[in-house]
């Protein structure tokens, strides 16, 4: 009898032991599937079905579309539209700076160049995507992009483009002729761009032509055509900040594209990047002074650029060209010195009146003495 009962202990600690062996895989896989450790805290999803944290981004808006569209939207970069604000502020720097003097900005201008740039941006990067599919698919940032993806076909792509280009085009025909003009002939720096980075070391500078073509716009679609003493040195001013946040984000890749052979500014500079960052601060500056003494800006445009001034010193100070995550970082800051550059000239445009009309008042005085 004492043997039987031996056994049946015996049987009893071997199905413990298998079963506290099976539990013990079960847990390591839940923990390595990132299930939480007994004792750490949860937020409850309290009673009832869960729901989904409403999320307001652009890229939650764009997982939120119905699914056949997505892969279009991130074709566009909807999900990303710190390039669409890169493309678009210097259009609102032009604009505002065409104003009269105690005037906000155009409003419908301001509407009208914001489409515009939402459809030229994605027209771009449709473009892009295109040609650089076959890259795409060897840069571990890209390799998802929806063309490189198999998301979206050539052929399709090409049809997007078309519907991009002709909205792009309803947008620019609501301007007079000779903003017309100007804006269809930027069509063929959107089209070449995408192919600099495989012959030179400044694709940036091709992007920076392309992307400010905007700086000219503005002013002419206002005024009905450029004032080349401020539209110039507002154009070389955008071509400037584009070196500048566009190396930073090149830094991004700069290993994969040295090891499929594309080029940029990111891997001709190396490690003297900051130093060339700082010359091209330098002269974004004394561009956008120039600007305002031409366009007879008054003190809150200059208290901007030394805003500017401070937030570029310290972008480049510390950025940590070796740090992706920090590259990109400092690269979406840019859209912050964008519109403080437009705050300075919508502030400075209205400060014209006071001016103007102690100007009239001291006048006026003089008469009656």
């Amino acid at each position: 009898m004492l043997g039987a009962r031996g056994a049946a202990v015996a049987r009893g600690l071997q199905v413990l032991t298998h079963s506290w062996r099976r539990d013990s895989r079960a847990l390591a896989l839940a923990r390595a599937c990132g299930a939480p450790r007994a004792g750490h805290w949860q937020p409850s999803a309290g009673p009832g079905p869960r729901r989904s944290r409403l999320s307001l981004s652009a890229a939650a808006v764009v997982n939120s579309a119905p699914r056949p569209l997505q892969p279009y939207l991130r074709l566009m970069r909807l999900d990303k539209p710190i390039g669409t604000w890169l493309l678009y502020l210097p259009c609102t720097w032009s604009i505002g700076l065409a104003a009269e003097p105690g005037c906000f900005p155009d409003w419908y201008m301001l509407s009208l160049f914001g489409t515009g740039a939402v459809l030229m941006r994605g027209a771009g990067c449709t473009i892009n995507d295109m040609w650089d599919r076959d890259y795409d698919k060897k840069v571990i940032r890209t390799v998802n992009r929806p063309i490189a993806a198999g998301d979206i076909s050539i052929f399709r792509s090409f049809i997007f483009l078309g519907g991009q280009l002709t909205l792009a085009l309803g947008v620019l025909l609501c301007l007079n002729y000779y903003s017309i003009a100007l804006g269809a002939a930027s069509l063929l720096l959107v089209i070449t761009y995408p192919l600099m980075k495989r012959i030179t070391y400044w694709p940036q500078l091709a992007l920076g032509l392309t992307f400010n073509w905007g700086a000219l716009l503005g002013w002419s679609a206002v005024k009905g055509s450029c004032d080349p003493s401020v539209c110039l040195p507002l154009y070389f001013s955008g071509i400037m900040w584009t070196l500048i946040y566009d190396t930073i984000y090149a830094h991004q890749d700069k290993r994969d594209d040295a090891l499929i052979g594309l080029k940029s500014t990111a891997l001709r500079f190396r490690d003297n990047t900051k130093r060339w960052l700082s010359g091209f601060s330098v002269a974004m500056l004394g561009a956008l002074s120039l600007v305002g003494v031409n366009s007879g800006q008054t003190a809150p445009y200059y208290t901007a650029l030394a805003a500017v001034g401070a937030h570029l010193a310290h972008q480049i100070y510390t950025l940590d060209i070796h740090r992706p995550e920090d590259c990109w970082d400092k690269f979406t800051s840019n859209r912050t010195l964008g519109l403080i550059v437009l705050l300075g000239i919508v502030l400075g445009n209205l400060w014209k009146e006071k001016k103007t009309d102690e100007a009239k008042k001291s006048i006026g005085s003089r008469i009656e003495n």
